[in-house]
């Protein structure tokens, strides 16, 4: 098995203009995140539903800190067409392994901006009538929305910038920085432009 080496790590590290969000500022709002569900959903055994890939630390991080009883899934989805991204339909490539009818639903986001993918996934899962379904997301690029979903746990507000790190990548890259920062112009392809942002 061959890991990153220090230098190529830095290499990462140097594409980053600025850091929005330290390590410490993370964690210590996840924390109070993971308190706010923990009271909220004592004695309901809460399912959390994250959607692969950029959740993932976050959802794990969120895991630890909850200290009532919860359960974790995920579901994986892709594209149909770039326009089908664009108006939010999507493809749904790994569905829930769990059954949700009466369950206490608590879907974990690591960043909203459009709403229309968060919205149209949240149609597919009260089709299946939960007890309840609710948002947690870390990140908010609220200046982006277009439909409305409420988010009941948030971490961060994100400005309209290209932002990497916990879990957000550019070309898979960057999710395992414990920051999240701007990525610098000049680290994007030619032709992609820094205010990129997907349709979530």
């Amino acid at each position: 098995m061959t890991f990153p080496s220090p230098v190529a790590y830095q290499q990462l590290m140097g594409n980053i203009s600025e850091i929005l969000f330290s390590a410490e500022q993370i964690q210590a709002r996840v924390l109070e995140l993971g308190a706010a569900i923990s009271r909220d959903y004592e004695g309901c055994h809460p399912l959390l539903v994250g959607v692969l890939k950029g959740v993932f630390p976050f959802l794990a991080d969120l895991a630890r800190a909850i200290t009532i009883p919860i359960e974790v899934d995920f579901m994986a989805i892709a594209s149909y067409s770039a326009e089908s991204r664009r108006n939010g339909v999507v493809r749904i490539q790994k569905d829930l392994d769990s059954a949700i009818g009466g369950r206490h639903v608590l879907f974990v986001e690591d960043v909203v901006d459009t709403g229309l993918t968060l919205n149209y996934l949240l149609r597919n899962l009260r089709s299946r009538e939960p007890a309840t379904l609710h948002v947690c997301a870390m990140f908010d690029k609220g200046s982006r929305r277009l439909i409305r979903t409420p988010i009941h746990y948030k971490g961060f507000d994100l400005p309209d910038r290209f932002v990497v790190g916990y879990g957000l990548d550019y070309r898979e890259l960057y999710r395992n920085l414990p920051f999240v920062g701007l990525l610098k112009a000049d680290a994007f392809s030619p032709g992609e432009s820094e205010k990129k942002g997907s349709s979530k």
